[in-house]
């Protein structure tokens, strides 16, 4: 039986939360019934083709320098997807998805399009393309309940539209490696016996990390035993680093800039904490809490889908951000509270956030609407 040729298309495959779901849903997917294809348009976003290549991608980069460039890759596309046989494309994010969109108006390739974000939250020629475009498809799915609502709100579609709820690997995000906690924590000269507090981020307005940084500064504050560590980069570094030296965080909080392997700096944390203003449902908040970190978070979108608020993490509302500092300082005096929630957080995903789970209802939809 010949394998059923599947075809990703996304912008980029940096560290955002789609992309690196990729490797990770590509390693437990059946590979002798799947052939799965790859194409990205930002060269300079590459971080995880070789995770994809080492999982049994094929991999392809459109190169392109803006949105519109992207958009004229259709033609190569569709070149590419006849000469590989695809049956099938799954488009990720609006620009992705618009060009898909293309493709299939053209060939009749079905297009199953993953959205990651509220609608609410693109700018506002994004959010009309998107609305305009969107039923020129064949099936969308929202990354959690909130992201499949504000799909019906705004843009009304007409095709069908499921949630999905993404998906984490629970065997490889879990602590068994006190060696890379200590070597973590001696790079960056933080005591062994400090609670250590994190986040995984792309530099972006959203991820407010700005707030990040006071809420932990007034912690620290309160309590010298508590210190900070931030893995990422972004658009916004030059803003955060001058919030980092303005609150004179130095030798306090640290950043450790692009990783490619994030699991040594989960081993490292104690909490994992986000500020964002607006999420889908982010990949970072399943793998740390798959670590085994009691999470501090705000509520934003498909967060509330996942933490259950004083049982297995804790939730303030988006605009109570400030009220994070004193959860960290409860976190950081009570030592049986904090592994409570570390305790929690993996049951949590491990329970109800599997990425096989995930997997397999995307391959029954492969195997449903494929050429």
């Amino acid at each position: 039986m010949s394998k059923i040729k599947v075809l990703h298309i996304i912008k980029s495959l940096g560290r955002g939360g789609a992309e690196m779901l990729l490797p990770e849903t590509l390693k437990e997917h059946h590979q002798d019934q799947f052939e799965f294809h790859y194409i990205y348009f930002l060269p300079w976003k590459n971080q995880m083709v070789e995770a994809i290549e080492f999982a049994g991608g094929k991999v392809s980069c459109f190169s392109a320098k803006n949105n519109i460039k992207l958009l004229l890759h259709y033609s190569n596309i569709i070149k590419y997807c006849k000469k590989n046989q695809i049956q099938i494309i799954h488009a990720h994010l609006p620009w992705a998805g618009f060009v898909s969109r293309m493709v299939h108006f053209k060939t009749g390739i079905p297009v199953i399009y993953t959205e990651h974000n509220l609608q609410e939250r693109y700018h506002r020629i994004t959010k009309w393309i998107n609305k305009w475009s969107f039923n020129f498809q064949t099936l969308a799915i929202g990354v959690s309940e909130d992201v499949t609502q504000s799909i019906l709100k705004n843009i009304n579609p007409t095709i069908s539209c499921k949630t999905i709820l993404n998906g984490v690997n629970v065997q490889h995000f879990q602590r068994n490696n006190s060696e890379q906690t200590s070597a973590v924590r001696k790079q960056y000269d933080i005591p062994e016996d400090a609670v250590l507090v994190g986040t995984v981020a792309v530099f972006r307005f959203q991820k407010r990390l700005d707030k990040w940084l006071e809420i932990i500064s007034e912690a620290i504050g309160k309590n010298p035993n508590i210190f900070g560590i931030i893995v990422g980069a972004g658009i916004l570094e030059p803003e955060i680093f001058a919030k980092h030296q303005e609150l004179n965080l130095e030798g306090k909080v640290f950043f450790t800039g692009l990783q490619t392997n994030v699991k040594p700096y989960y081993e490292a944390m104690d909490v994992f904490m986000m500020s964002s203003s607006f999420e889908g449902l982010p990949i970072a908040l399943l793998e740390a809490m798959s670590m085994g970190c009691a999470i501090v978070s705000t509520n934003a979108g498909g967060i509330k889908e996942v933490i259950q608020n004083k049982e297995n993490g804790i939730m303030v509302d988006v605009d109570d951000w400030e009220k994070m500092s004193s959860s960290l300082l409860t976190l950081a005096e009570n030592p049986s509270q904090l592994a409570y929630f570390q305790s929690e957080a993996r049951k949590r995903v491990a329970t109800n956030f599997s990425i096989k789970a995930m997997v397999t209802q995307l391959e029954s939809l492969y195997i449903a609407y494929r050429l």
